[in-house]
């Protein structure tokens, strides 16, 4: 698929690799920073979710751009790296609800409260989420401009 010509792989990748940074780290910090957990509200969650969204949709992009090229080892090796980006962004989509539930639930009595417990789980889930997907962008795209350097050469 292309836009104006040009493979959208590349134009949609930049979204997700300001998405998915800025989701972790306003979810690590409303994990670690009830202050910034009450000045954030459900930003980081909305981040987050916006970040599952794109996600697939740059994976789905990049496999359309990879069977236009000729396979080597670098674009292998980017694309299945970027195929362990997914589960690392519901981790910590799923790990920022569990933190920041119990703000809404206090803004709205009837919900019911989660166990503490639950909460604290959520705060280790999203830590290491984020932790995670930062990980995997900084990897995959580097993996990623090695394999286009590559091609460039």
């Amino acid at each position: 698929m292309t836009v104006l010509g040009l493979p959208l792989h590349p134009l949609i990748v930049h979204a997700t690799v300001v998405a998915v940074p800025a989701a972790a780290l306003s979810v690590l910090l409303v994990t670690i920073w009830p202050r910034f957990r009450h000045w954030a509200s459900w930003g980081p969650a909305a981040l987050a979710a916006v970040a599952l969204v794109l996600v697939p949709i740059t994976t789905s992009s990049g496999e359309t751009l990879e069977h236009t090229l000729p396979s080597t080892p670098l674009i292998e090796a980017h694309t299945h790296l970027a195929d362990g980006l997914l589960p690392w962004v519901i981790a910590l989509l799923v790990g920022a609800l569990l933190v920041l539930w119990p703000q809404l639930a206090v803004t709205r009595p009837r919900m019911w409260a989660l166990p503490r417990w639950l909460v604290v789980g959520g705060m280790v889930v999203a830590s290491v989420a984020a932790v995670g997907a930062l990980v995997e962008v900084v990897l995959i795209g580097h993996s990623g401009a090695a394999a286009a350097w590559s091609q460039n050469a």
